[in-house]
């Protein structure tokens, strides 16, 4: 979520830390879990679920903000959603209560400090204090959440003559830069010198008076690299760890949530020192509804994938609030409801909503409410990612550890269609048992596959329990000397590749051509293609003399990590080539493919 620093200014989002997970099949499985340093184990154990005030708080739905912008936030708003929630949702595993952007601002955006440059709740906002709003959240058995953005604001400063709390001869002159360099999303803060003591020891009164008001759960917004900002002055990565020093110095278990779009190469850096991360920018349409599918709820199939790894207990990727309960509110239709609630589950994001919990739906409690869907989320199954193309129908998988698969399927084109799961991309053959999530119901036995007619950005939803055998496959390396390179492309080194080597540079004409791909039977034969790249890239792939199909390959998350996607080639029974070209664009790079032994069914 984004929080204005000015009335005419609007930041951004938190997120969560994790464990590393392996890939088997191309498909994640989970790796036991490390707690962090200074973290209690307790702390993000699985993806937290609440609400938080920002969605409200940003739109321009009549008679959410009467006072003006962001007027929504108030402890009268805030208790009342901590009292529906506790009626309507906690028994579902909701339990933090988050307060967003603008709880020590008046309407005008003013803020409101103490004498040692702390923030203090803006008195017409809450007019009793923080500490008796999280008083009253804790009375209902919730947890309490509260925002801060990174860095010293600038309104703090105070001409660097600030005293800072329980250290003495620190004033904010000694915790920033000389040149008073500025940070954050917004450049609405000065860059804290963690190279001097007292800014550790700011940040330490900032964590005490937050566990002193009893809060348990931080917000910690425009946090870079990310929020749209690189460089120097944007690397927050020392303010995130003298966070988790001062939350562990409180004694208070903290959970600590970074905002927003964080920079995927600093992943290492969030998991070690928080609890969660926001791996994109606001789900928020800052229209006249809270989202919408093009802001930015569709997005996130696409930016997803490569933070995929990332995730496990201690730590989880944030794809932001999921606003499907409000019918008309929402501004989606109901099968883009569902789909957003698909896509956070599989994707194991913290699940906290930012509707009006007083007028929810009846199908917007379906979809918040559904036990196997939360169970998805919240259970010691993986996150999914896809197993086919981002094209415009998708398909996405996790092999769970009890040997089912989470499989869901998504149409994201503007217009109804089929899509189908092959058993086969899962890694296995013939039958398997079926179950729809959400609507609760086996559909029996399917033979190698699942299709099903979906509406437009519609999404289905099954556990899927293998009847049949494994898949038998034929290996070809990328690199082999039979193959033949064309334009730009070349063999590299490649330690996560199955044989130590790949083939890149498949960029503006350079093209991968396998020459001996031999199969029995004539027939669609789904491939599963082995790759690195760090972005989504398309490539065209080609059969034969046969005209190419175009498919944009998912991000791996960065170019040392292999993932696998499964793509159908039409071949002809004995030798066929299968060709690999960038065309005008910049390709995946390749490892390998496997050819199944026989066709689709």
């Amino acid at each position: 979520m984004r929080s204005p620093s000015s009335p005419s200014v609007l930041p951004a989002r938190g997120l969560t830390a994790a464990v590393v997970l392996t890939l088997t099949a191309g498909l994640a499985t989970a790796v036991p879990a490390t707690a962090h340093a200074g973290t209690a184990p307790a702390v993000a154990a699985k993806p937290y679920m609440g609400w938080s005030s920002w969605s409200m708080q940003s739109s321009k739905y009549p008679g959410l903000n009467p006072d003006g912008d962001y007027s929504y936030l108030t402890e009268a708003n805030v208790l009342r959603q901590a009292d529906a929630l506790a009626a309507r949702l906690k028994r579902y595993g909701y339990e933090y209560v988050n307060i967003d952007s603008g709880w020590w601002r008046d309407k005008d955006w003013k803020p409101r400090y103490d004498g040692h440059g702390l923030q203090q709740a803006d008195p017409v906002r809450f007019p009793h204090g923080m500490k008796a709003v999280a008083d009253h959240i804790h009375r209902l058995g919730l947890k309490a959440g509260i925002y801060l953005p990174v860095g010293l604001e600038k309104e703090a400063y105070g001409n660097g003559k600030v005293p800072v709390r329980d250290a003495d001869g620190c004033t904010t002159a000694d915790i920033v830069h000389d040149d008073l360099r500025t940070t954050n999303g917004w450049d609405s803060a000065y860059k804290l010198d963690f190279s001097r003591p007292c800014a550790q020891k700011y940040v330490d009164s900032q964590a005490r008076l937050l566990a002193d008001w009893g809060y348990d759960f931080l917000k910690l917004d425009g946090v870079g690299p990310g929020s749209f900002k690189s460089g120097d002055n944007y690397d927050n990565t020392a303010d995130v760890a003298a966070w988790q020093r001062a939350i562990a110095a409180t004694g208070r278990p903290i959970h600590l949530e970074l905002s927003w779009s964080l920079d995927i190469g600093h992943a290492a850096d969030w998991k070690r020192y928080s609890q969660g991360w926001r791996v994109d920018t606001d789900v928020e349409c800052y229209c006249n509804t809270l989202v919408g599918w093009e802001n930015s709820v569709d997005d996130r199939f696409t930016d997803t994938p490569g933070w995929t790894r990332h995730a496990g207990p201690g730590g989880w990727n944030d794809l932001d609030s999921l606003d499907v309960g409000n019918g008309a509110m929402d501004g989606l239709t109901k099968a883009e409801r569902q789909t957003y609630a698909t896509l956070w589950a599989i994707a194991k994001s913290p699940l906290y909503t930012g509707d009006d919990l007083t007028r929810l739906d009846d199908y917007g409690v379906r979809l918040l409410t559904n036990r196997e869907v939360i169970a998805v989320d919240q259970g010691d199954t993986p996150p999914a990612r896809p197993v086919t193309p981002s094209d415009p129908q998708q398909v996405w998988a996790a092999k769970n550890p009890n040997g089912t698969y989470t499989v869901a399927l998504f149409n994201l084109a503007d217009a109804p269609a089929a899509v189908t799961a092959d058993f086969s991309s899962l890694g296995f053959t013939g039958r398997a048992s079926v179950r729809d999530l959400w609507n609760h119901e086996d559909l029996g036995s399917r033979r190698n596959a699942i299709t099903e007619a979906l509406p437009a950005h519609g999404s289905r939803l099954f556990t899927v329990t293998p009847r049949g055998g494994a898949l038998a496959t034929t290996g070809h390396e990328a690199e082999a000397g039979a193959n033949t390179l064309g334009g730009r492309a070349s063999i590299a080194d490649c330690p996560a590749c199955s044989g130590g080597k790949k083939v890149g540079d498949l960029y503006t004409g350079g093209s991968l051509r396998f020459n001996d791909i031999v199969v029995n039977r004539p027939g669609t034969y789904l491939i599963k293609v082995a790759y690195v790249s760090g972005d989504p890239r398309p490539v065209t792939i080609a059969a034969n003399s046969g005209a190419g199909t175009r498919h944009t390959f998912p991000s791996t998350g960065d170019w040392g990590t292999v993932e696998t996607v499964s793509v159908p080639v039409t071949l002809k029974a004995g030798r066929n080539t299968v060709t690999f070209d960038s065309g005008s664009d910049y390709a995946p790079d390749i490892d390998r493919v496997d050819v199944p032994s026989s066709p689709r069914q």
